[in-house]
């Protein structure tokens, strides 16, 4: 199943992320980490991040990256927000931060910082028919963002963040009162009419992200700060906001981390997070707000399973392909055919990946089984799957192990007739992985085979859903599929001795 990852290098802390994504089930998280690193201290107050601060940063960012690299993430993408957004030097720590992942480390935009907060809320917590409001506190800016049937319609970001406000105005322990005055006036002005902004609809719900967030309502419920998943989706009133709030500016450090569900970090940075997030909710007047557990991290690794990132790894290269078409002019099979149906196997590969599990390298394997199937023809049209096996196996062909040769052979040889048989000599050069992604592959390649049986590309896509334990195939088309739904068809109780399934193929509906 294919595992991302996702860095989110904030002006507090870097959270790690590595989960396993299966389209039409939960995302199953891996791994997950966090580690307080307070980038956005010295930018926010030099200007620039501090020698020591990228040293440290980097050093956590190799730690992780070792993490989700042996964890085989097939995506990763590691972004930095507010404080490198502003920071001088930000080219410097881009490229350090890159070298110490092995990777490249970005630095995204306001508006992209609000795509990815919405994106992981709507992942873990969606809200297809709702008008809602998502309110962000990070450690250098503050987002908000107004969410309508699931879609961002619009969002800003605000240089609001929990430790910038530390760092400009809080220095004494506890706050005095001029301070906190100070700083209440600077984040009223900030927002002063944003709520307009927004239109005067009325909103669903209220949702905060965020480490402050997070704070605010585990120390208004009581959870303990290791028990914070617990409070995912809890909801608070204002009214106990504004009690809490006036509660910790009044505390000393040493007092606030002593208060139930704030951590001795957190204790640092929660009066300002807690006075914009309390400033927010006055501004559109909500009543109450529920935290989400929710992130950017939660918004990349969505992101990216949304636009397939990683499915590269599945298809052939440009090379292995020029190569697997080369062989097929050779032998004289059409290639219209044959990429047609290399195709469909590669769609049929990634959309029924929940069943058979297979790492993304079979599925290259799996596509050029799918271009040279039919090579046997050029010997004899009778049992031509068996020569296609003993041309693939014999062939100079570029760009494959022979291991991986002898695997592409034998799925030629089962793409049609009997299923592998221990008694057949074939199959003895096959590891017992290999022998066991030959079985699960065998009713794809035949499926792909199926729905073009015409050769004349009739069926044009296919939508595979698993449902209640059934596997079903849609056939999307132009003109009249049947003879493909019925030689598809033909291939069900392959699928169902294989998998344990039932298998059913349809035509889409026009």
């Amino acid at each position: 199943m294919p595992r991302y990852a996702a860095i989110d290098i904030g002006s507090n802390s870097i959270r790690m992320e590595v989960a396993e994504v299966v389209p039409g089930s939960p995302t199953r998280i891996l791994a997950s980490e966090r580690e307080v690193t307070r980038l956005g201290e010295s930018v926010f107050r030099t200007g620039r991040i501090s020698e020591e601060a990228i040293a440290f940063n980097c050093q956590v960012l190799a730690r992780m990256a070792a993490a989700y690299r042996a964890l085989e993430t097939i995506g990763v993408r590691a972004v930095a927000t507010s404080s490198v957004r502003e920071a001088r030097n930000q080219a410097e720590f881009l490229a350090r931060a890159s070298e110490a992942i092995g990777g490249p480390a970005e630095v995204v935009t306001g508006r992209e910082e609000a795509r990815l907060i919405h994106a992981g809320v709507e992942s873990l917590w969606p809200h297809p028919h709702q008008r809602v409001l998502i309110v962000d506190i990070g450690g250098g800016s503050a987002e908000i963002i107004a969410s309508e049937n699931g879609s961002l319609i619009d969002a800003i970001s605000k240089p609001l963040g929990a430790v910038r406000l530390r760092e400009i105005f809080l220095t004494a322990d506890p706050p005095g009162p001029p301070e906190l005055r100070r700083m209440e006036e600077y984040v009223r002005e900030r927002l002063a009419g944003v709520a307009r902004r927004f239109g005067s609809a009325p909103w669903d719900r209220f949702i905060a992200t965020s480490g402050t967030a997070a704070t605010v309502a585990s120390a208004i419920n009581g959870a303990a700060r290791s028990k914070r998943g617990e409070a995912d989706r809890l909801r608070v009133s204002t009214a106990q906001i504004r009690k809490l709030y006036k509660k910790l500016s009044q505390l000393t450090l040493a007092e606030r981390r002593k208060v139930r569900g704030v951590g001795p970090r957190r204790a640092e940075i929660v009066v300002p997070g807690a006075a914009v997030l309390l400033r927010i909710l006055e501004e559109f007047q909500a009543p109450s707000v529920h935290y989400s557990a929710a992130g950017i991290r939660d918004g990349i690794i969505a992101d990216l399973a949304a636009r397939g990132i990683g499915r590269e790894l599945a298809q052939l290269s440009r090379d292995q392909r020029r190569e697997v078409e080369r062989v097929c002019l050779r032998y004289g099979t059409p290639l219209k055919h044959a990429r047609h149906v290399a195709a469909l196997a590669s769609t049929l590969f990634h959309q029924l990946q929940p069943l058979h599990q297979l790492s993304p390298g079979y599925g290259k394997l799996l596509e050029a089984a799918a271009y040279l199937h039919d090579i046997g023809h050029f010997v004899n049209d009778v049992s031509h799957h068996k020569h296609s096996y003993y041309l693939v196996a014999n062939s100079d062909v570029s760009g494959f192990t022979r291991a991986e040769l002898e695997l592409i052979a034998n799925l030629c040889r089962y793409h049609r007739k009997a299923a592998p048989s221990p008694d057949h000599t074939n199959l003895r050069s096959l590891s017992p992985e290999d022998r066991q992604a030959l079985l699960l592959l065998m009713p794809l390649v035949r499926i792909a085979d199926s729905l073009d049986r015409s050769g004349e590309q009739r069926v044009k896509a296919v939508d595979c859903q698993i449902r209640n334990g059934q596997a079903a195939i849609q056939l999307r088309g132009s003109g009249d599929v049947e003879l493909e739904q019925w030689a598809a068809e033909r291939t069900c109780d392959v699928f169902r001795q294989v998998y344990g399934r039932p298998l059913a193929i349809s035509k889409a509906a026009n």
